[in-house]
């Protein structure tokens, strides 16, 4: 599938985040080439075609660079999450490395850097990515490379992104693993959670753990997938995801189990850590 790719121009790069632990967002790019089915990113730009379409355009901030020169003189420093919406080392980075300039100039400045990712690319920056000013997220929701093609159709396979964080564990930069959406029938099973988990006992990783969240727009590209994948569970989902769930409630008990056995600490999104399932 063809991407449509273009450049805009941002007045701002450094935004108010609400997100806990992080006083600003900062995102290169609008739109990202990953697909992910079940990103709900596009339902906080509050645009139709948008979120009809994510995954097959990418809108780089050609001027983002300049213009986080000008902010970071002028601003408080405080955490920087990188990206909140759109992937930060989507393919189009390789090329612009609008990204690695970002965190280049902050760093340079004083400003924390908390990176989320499911791009190998990331590992291009491990000279700028250093312990106590950096931290790194992965964001695996399965260790199955059939499965993650079918819903995170252009990001880096689980082996790459598991490669990720033993390199930067390794180095000494504090990493975390983002275990979700968690997704009923899909990527529930013991053995599966397991198979994640397992990497981020490896890695001494902190997990995140999250479930699907069915904002606006989702549904539309999560349900083919899902029909293809597992019939007549698009039609049952939306009951298997509400509130505290009997589903819900045994997932967590499971993930927490196999983490208590593995010695790896782990809490639900939006409890401690800024990012959630994008």
């Amino acid at each position: 599938m063809s991407i449509e790719y273009s450049t805009i121009n941002c007045k701002t790069a450094l935004s108010p985040s609400k997100l806990p632990g992080l006083r600003y967002s900062l995102n290169p790019y609008l739109g990202c080439e990953h697909g992910c089915r079940y990103c709900y990113s596009p339902s906080t730009l509050r645009d139709e075609w948008m979120g009809l379409n994510w995954g097959k355009f990418v809108r780089a901030k050609q001027n983002i660079v300049e213009v986080l020169a000008r902010e970071v003189k002028r601003k408080p420093k405080g955490t920087v999450g990188v990206s909140t919406v759109c992937d930060p080392y989507q393919p189009l980075e390789a090329k612009l490395k609008l990204t690695r300039k970002c965190i280049e100039l902050l760093s340079r400045r004083g400003f924390p850097v908390s990176i989320q990712t499911k791009s190998s690319l990331v590992l291009r920056d491990v000279d700028l990515i250093v312990p106590e000013k950096f931290d790194v997220g992965v964001t695996i929701t399965t260790m199955d490379r059939e499965l993650a093609g079918k819903f995170e159709p252009r990001a880096s396979l689980p082996d790459a992104r598991a490669q990720v964080l033993e390199e930067f564990s390794s180095r000494g930069v504090e990493t975390w693993l983002f275990l979700g959406p968690i997704i009923p029938e899909i990527n529930d099973s013991e053995d599966g959670l397991r198979q994640v988990i397992e990497v981020a006992h490896r890695t001494h990783s902190e997990l995140i753990y999250d479930k699907l969240n069915l904002k606006r727009w989702v549904f539309d590209r999560l349900a083919p997938v899902l029909e293809g994948r597992c019939p007549g569970l698009a039609e049952r989902l939306p009951d298997l995801i509400r509130g505290q769930s009997e589903s819900w409630r045994r997932t967590c008990s499971m993930v927490e189990s196999i983490c208590r056995e593995l010695g790896v600490k782990c809490e639900p999104a939006f409890r401690t850590h800024p990012f959630t399932n994008k």
